[in-house]
């Protein structure tokens, strides 16, 4: 029996497979695109609204789960430090040597620095392993939620979704 997140707290990867913000392999393969893992059905659409390429929509109806058209995204990233809920991300799976980059909402102290190496964790909390910490950004305009990027084994960029530093 496969988990259910209402009893775990986190969304299983078979939650996931059939979410309306999910692109396609093929996609992920073409270069960085959002990845909006909200399953919810509540009142919130900042990332349609933050979407300059129109790639999601949530709809009249907001709370309605927001779909994703990869083909749209322009990875600005800017929904990543919009969604309130900390939700979306930004892989990119079309690194040579099967590695991919997945970008993340980071709120936590102290930021690590590019180039750390800090531990990739799954949305359970549970250690995936070694990854890199390859960008950190972070402007006013993000209003204190920083975004990290960290650079991982490709089988990982769906997978790997916080960081835990090292010690």
């Amino acid at each position: 029996m496969t988990p259910d997140s209402s009893l775990t707290g986190f969304l299983t990867e078979e939650e996931l497979k059939e979410g309306p913000g999910i692109p396609s392999a093929a996609r992920r393969g073409k270069g960085p695109v959002a990845v909006i893992e909200c399953l919810e059905d509540i009142p919130c659409n900042p990332c349609e609204s933050s979407c300059k390429a129109g790639a999601i929509v949530v709809g009249e109806d907001i709370t309605q789960l927001p779909h994703l058209d990869g083909d749209k995204c322009i990875a600005c990233n800017t929904c990543v430090h919009n969604c309130p809920g900390q939700a979306i991300f930004m892989v990119d799976e079309s690194l040579p040597g099967g590695r991919a980059t997945v970008m993340m909402p980071y709120e936590y102290r102290p930021l690590p620095a590019e180039g750390d190496g800090v531990i990739a964790l799954d949305r359970a909390g549970q250690v995936l392993g070694d990854a890199t910490v390859i960008k950190i950004r972070q402007t006013r305009r993000m209003d204190r939620t920083a975004t990290i990027t960290i650079e991982v084994p490709k089988k990982w960029s769906m997978r790997a979704r916080a960081i835990r530093l090292k010690t």
